[in-house]
Formats: C-alpha cells, structure tokens, sequence
C-alpha cells in the first residue's frame, strides 16, 4: 500500500505542472481569436469607442498577457471563471448548473460501451473463427465506421419519429420522474456509446484470444479447472489490461462528442452551452468549459491508472 501511495502521490504532483499547461493553451487561444470580450458585452447596444476603451481598462484587457495569464490563474484557483456576456451571471454556475447532464450523459454511455464490449469481446474470443465470433466482427466493424451524430439522427427518425418509442429531445429530471429521464437519454447514449464500444469490443477480442493461447491457461484447463472459472478469474484480469487504456483515452471521446449529441438532442448540457457561447461571442464560458472539460479528462485518466496499479500487479513492482 505504501509504494502504491508513493505512486499516486506522484501522478498527482504531475498533474499540477499538466493543468498548469491546459490552462495556458486555452487562454491563449483565447486571447488570439477573433472574440472581443468589450464588443460581445455591449452586444445590440452600438457603444462608442470611448465605452469600448473604458471596459477593456476596467478589466485588465490592456495588460501584459503575462499579467492577464497570472491573473486568470489567480481567479480560477478561487473559483472565478469570470462572468457570461450573454447572461450576465459567473461563468462556475452556467458550467454547475450544465455539467451534471453531461457527465450522466458521459457515464451512462461508458456504462453501455463497457458491459457491450465485455459480452461481445470475450463471446468472440472464446468462438474464435467461428459463426457467433464472425458475426461480431462484422457488426463491430461497421459499429467502428459508424459517427455518434449520424446513429443519432438514425435514431431519432427510425425510433423516435417512426416508432414513437423515444422523443426526439429534452430532458427530464430523475428527480422528477426516472422513467422519463431514462426516455430521454436512452438515444443520446447509444448514440454516444456504439462506436467506442465497437472500438473496445474489438480490442477486448484481441487481449483474450491473447491470454487465452498462453501455456498457464492450457495447464488450468488441463488440470480440471472449469474453463469459466479459468476465464472469470484469471483470464480477464490479465486481458483487460489494454482494454482499460483505450477505455481511459476514449473518455476524452465521449466528452468531445457529448456536445455534438447534445445539440442533436437539446440537451442543455456543457455542449449546448459551449454552442450558445460560440455563437454569441462570449469567450469567458467557452473558455470555462473547455477547461471544466479538460480537468474531468485528466481526472478521469488519473482513475484508470489507479485501476491499472489495482489489475497488474506488475505495474507496482516496475514503478
């Protein structure tokens, strides 16, 4: 337990240094786009140059941009993210109040991504080149081809429009009626899960049929183990092993295409509010949510090293 405290106490200090990094890529993107904070603020309104100038000093627009960044750094460390141009409320509760959609989007999308590529993954390896493993082949390979937005829109014309299983869009609190927001975000998660599932099945295949040819596998079997209790306790272990890296790399994936699916399904998540943001010139949401995005990513990935220090024990002994 001590090495693997020593261990995470390390990937936390380098996080530091890391969110340090995603910070400054972001302000300055930022501060070298075409957005103007003045301009967007006095929007409809024709200001004179004269306002234009007295906001920009007013709000640091004019210093350094070491200045600025030393600034921004400060503000977000006290939970500042600065405030909406549109809505004219801080930015933290635009991003608290949208966030909690999108990460039960995100999971509830991991969750279908992880228990599909499990079942159809390890029923392909154990009916290697035969029927039921050709047939998984094939429908994750199309699964792989297949965008999040074009199975969204698939959905909504064939489940929603057609069959009136679903509805097209909204949301529905769970507080207010689970049965509801299970209606509403069904689509949206699919939509957001098959391609990574269809990814991680075929990976899943792969690492089985890899650790299923190895000599201890043939020696448990031999010996009288069941073959699913060599499979369940030993064989899985060791092959999800690359699964979980993939998985950790294709969260950033479902956050990125939580905002596409959102839009498709008016969902008023971070997605939705990033577009609104976009199209209205406010740089200070956009900026705090591709940061918010950004910290979840890093977190998320800081989980699934954890995870790999708990699966292999070979990862402690090495570290």
């Amino acid at each position: 337990m001590l090495a693997i405290a020593r261990i995470l106490v390390r990937r936390v200090a380098l996080l530091i240094p890391l969110m340090l990094g995603i910070v400054l890529f972001v302000f300055l993107v930022m501060r070298f786009s075409d957005s103007d904070p003045a301009s967007a603020f006095f929007q409809g309104a024709n200001p004179t140059p004269e306002q234009l100038q007295r906001f920009r000093e007013e709000n640091g627009l004019l210093d350094p941009l070491p200045v600025r960044y030393v600034a921004f750094v400060g503000d977000l460390l006290q939970g500042d993210m600065g405030t909406g141009v549109l809505v004219r409320t801080p930015v933290l509760d635009q991003v608290t109040t949208a966030l909690p959609l999108t990460l039960q989007l995100t999971f509830l999308g991991l969750a279908i991504a992880v228990v599909l590529a499990l079942v159809l993954g390890i029923t392909a390896a154990i009916h290697r080149d035969r029927l039921p493993d050709q047939i998984i082949r094939v429908v994750s390979l199309t699964g792989v081809a297949a965008p999040s937005f074009w199975l969204a829109l698939l959905m909504i014309q064939y489940l929603a429009v057609g069959q009136g299983w679903f509805p097209t869009g909204g949301y529905v609190n769970p507080a207010d009626s689970f049965g509801g927001w299970l209606k509403t975000m069904t689509m949206p998660a699919l939509a957001l899960s098959l391609p990574v599932a269809a990814q991680l099945t075929r990976i899943v295949r792969t690492a089985v049929v890899e650790e299923l040819d190895k000599d201890y596998v043939r020696t448990a079997i031999g010996s009288g183990l069941p073959p699913v209790v060599v499979v369940g306790r030993n064989v899985l272990r060791n092959a999800l092993i690359n699964p979980l890296t993939v998985l950790g790399l294709r969260v950033g994936y479902l956050l990125g295409g939580a905002v596409v699916i959102e839009t498709i399904f008016s969902l008023p998540g971070m997605g939705k509010l990033m577009i609104d943001a976009v199209k209205n010139g406010d740089p200070a949401v956009v900026q705090g949510v591709v940061i918010t995005t950004a910290v979840g990513f890093v977190i998320v990935n800081l989980l699934i090293d954890i995870l790999h220090l708990l699966v292999n024990p070979r990862l402690r002994s090495a570290a």
